[in-house]
């Protein structure tokens, strides 16, 4: 008899599909030892692929600079940019799976935040993800997903792609915090944040 027992995946549970929040709340700091961010993972998906940009003429100059000697070459060896660049496309090609059509591409143009955090006791929490994006200047944004009875290690996704990416340009500054009971209980932030 063959028993098929689903995965939940690495992480402890399923991913929450995250809500944009009318109106952002300030909310007041509590940090606790028992929750934590352990990893982030910031991708900005833009229509030009990585390397496809055309080379400048100072590159250039350096490159002849150096052939004749007069200047060291202080550019990264070919080896470890290959190895850089691969696993750059392999994000690329990850983001823009299943989008056969320039249409589903632009829907995923945009900004992707992967969150891997950790709460040591259980608790209900709420992951929040408070972004400003280029055009709106000082405006602060927020997306919320809600794990109830948490406990274990965790991964949030946020995304800030299609027309909110393509309208209000690429995020500049962005905090995620843990959230238990109204207060902030783990936080991390791009050095841009206030």
């Amino acid at each position: 008899m063959l028993l098929l027992i689903p995965l939940v995946g690495a992480f402890g549970g399923t991913q929450q599909q995250p809500r944009l929040l009318d109106r952002v709340v300030p909310l007041p700091m509590a940090l606790s030892d028992d929750f934590q961010f352990r990893k982030t993972k910031l991708y900005l998906l833009t229509e030009t692929a990585p390397g496809q940009e055309n080379t400048s003429t100072s590159d250039q100059t350096v490159q002849s600079a150096t052939k004749s000697g007069k200047l060291s070459n202080t550019a990264p060896s070919s080896k470890s940019t290959t190895v850089q660049d691969a696993s750059i496309r392999f994000e690329r090609q990850y983001r823009l799976f299943g989008a056969a059509t320039k249409l589903d591409q632009r829907d995923r143009y945009g900004n992707y935040f992967d969150f891997f955090w950790r709460a040591r006791r259980a608790a209900n929490l709420t992951v929040r993800l408070e972004y400003r994006q280029e055009k709106l200047h000082a405006h602060v944004q927020a997306q919320e997903a809600s794990y109830p009875n948490a406990r274990g290690s965790y991964k949030t996704e946020f995304k800030v792609v299609g027309d909110d990416y393509l309208d209000d340009g690429r995020v500049t500054a962005w905090r995620c915090s843990l959230i238990e009971n109204g207060r902030i209980v783990a936080e991390r932030h791009s050095y841009m944040w206030e």
